[in-house]
């Protein structure tokens, strides 16, 4: 019985919210819906919120709420975890108001809900380059911030999920080998995409992979090239061991290292 009656209370409890939100969205008391908006938001109930201040901030435009119905509109995409809509209306709030009261809380979550979102690294990475701009901004315009250590961490961790897709890029190319559409250039193709992960992320945990998949990729092309490229491309791979094993001398893919260049160092007939 007891539950019966908390079952009954509860459902009255919504319908009596619900009846009272549909009445505020309806009316044309403005002053009322925001105050309604902000109580929503209060509440984190943050889908009510965003509803009422869509309504209100073109009507608000100009008055002393303007500036806060803005950021409250941002925040209320924030709290749905709309962070695309949530960063788009801290953009426009920190353009419009450059000196507004929480232009440096926009900045910061304006990057920080794209971080939150950044999709996985197979996929388009769009979103991840945007957290990266918005942000750079922040540090630049707040260098000191209280929040500044915590996204110079979350700019070197997404850095590392884009250079570590280009290292997928990069096995991809080794994988296809000769065996594809591009022949021999997929070796060339994958060596490419290395030195320029590695120009665009040259501190990142993953730089001893992507020298050695260069190794890699200079010694199987060797193994497929035509006579009057052969001699070039064994000094290729002996170039490149060097380059590894200065780095890494006691790199992990050291032994593999050794093999390739004791091939291409007994097949290098001609001279520098």
């Amino acid at each position: 019985m007891r539950k019966l009656v908390y079952y009954i209370l509860a459902a009255a409890a919504v319908f009596s919210s619900c009846g009272e939100y549909n009445k505020v969205l309806k009316s044309t008391d403005y002053e009322l819906k925001y105050t309604y908006a902000k109580k929503y938001f209060n509440a984190k109930q943050y889908t009510k919120s965003a509803t009422l201040l869509e309504d209100l901030i073109v009507v608000l435009k100009g008055t002393n709420n303007a500036e806060e119905s803005l950021y409250l509109l941002a925040q209320s995409y924030y709290g749905q975890k709309d962070y695309q809509t949530a960063s788009q209306y801290f953009n426009t709030y920190y353009t419009t108001y450059p000196k507004g009261e929480y232009v440096e809380l926009a900045r910061y979550y304006s990057g920080y809900g794209l971080y939150l979102d950044s999709p996985d690294v197979r996929l388009d990475q769009a979103q991840t380059y945007k957290a990266l701009e918005d942000l750079q901004l922040y540090l630049e315009y707040y260098p000191q911030s209280e929040r500044a250590a915590d996204a110079q961490d979350i700019m070197f961790e997404l850095q590392e999920k884009l250079a570590y897709k280009e290292l997928l890029a990069t096995k991809l190319y080794y994988n296809l080998g000769p065996h594809q559409a591009y022949i021999g250039n997929n070796y060339l193709a994958g060596i490419i995409t290395a030195q320029n992960a590695l120009r665009d992320y040259p501190y990142s945990k993953y730089r001893e992979d992507f020298i050695y998949l260069m190794l890699q990729s200079k010694y199987e092309l060797a193994l497929v090239s035509v006579d009057e490229k052969l001699q070039g491309r064994y000094r290729d791979v002996v170039d490149e061991y060097y380059n590894y094993v200065n780095e890494f001398p006691e790199g992990k893919y050291r032994r593999q290292a050794q093999r390739y260049f004791d091939y291409a160092g007994k097949r290098i007939t001609d001279t520098y």
